[in-house]
């Protein structure tokens, strides 16, 4: 039992087809990390259409995000080895609160239920496993922003993370609409 889902709803074929892909890992008897794999659950796989290559966004309950960031460079690599080279994305499954707490019963609202700061965990998580080490903002004439991300060019996956950079920028573009 690898989807955690609400009542009612039925998993879609690539979301049963990740969690046959994450079982398999976890029974199979040469993973080093099948340990960490039992703790793992996702709550939906969806694939995005990027440039020319198909990506597989994989979101995960925030309560077992935990375990994904631990071993989250080498499942990445495994599931990319049994989807045929698909860019294999995991996102955890952040809430949002608007700033009209107060209504709904709440003294305040949490920091990092914000705006600001899930777009920017969803960025930490879609780079992952490599890290950020800047951010600049350019706002041009027209008034359209781009956010520059710096990369840190130390990360053993840096020649992996080259080819990965559009599928990047155009998932978290389809992710937080910015």
């Amino acid at each position: 039992k690898k989807i955690l889902k609400e009542k009612g709803a039925q998993p879609t074929d690539l979301e049963l087809e990740v969690a046959k892909a994450l079982f398999d890992i976890e029974v199979s008897p040469s993973s080093d990390i099948k340990s960490d794999v039992r703790d793992v659950v996702i709550d939906s796989a969806v694939d995005l259409e990027v440039k020319n290559r198909v990506a597989l966004v994989v979101h995960v309950p925030f309560k077992a995000w935990k375990s994904v960031k631990k071993i989250q460079g080498r499942l990445i690599r495994e599931l990319e080895k049994k989807f045929n080279k698909k860019h294999v994305i995991f996102v955890a499954k952040r809430t949002m609160m608007d700033k009209n707490t107060v209504k709904n019963g709440l003294k305040f609202r949490p920091r990092n239920r914000t705006l600001t700061s899930v777009h920017e965990s969803i960025l930490e998580d879609v780079v992952a496993p490599a890290t950020i080490v800047g951010k600049r903002t350019r706002i041009s004439v027209d008034g359209s922003k781009l956010l520059k991300v710096f990369l840190d060019p130390k990360d053993k996956d840096k020649e992996n993370m080259e080819s990965k950079l559009a599928t990047f920028s155009s998932i978290y573009k389809k992710l937080t609409t910015k």
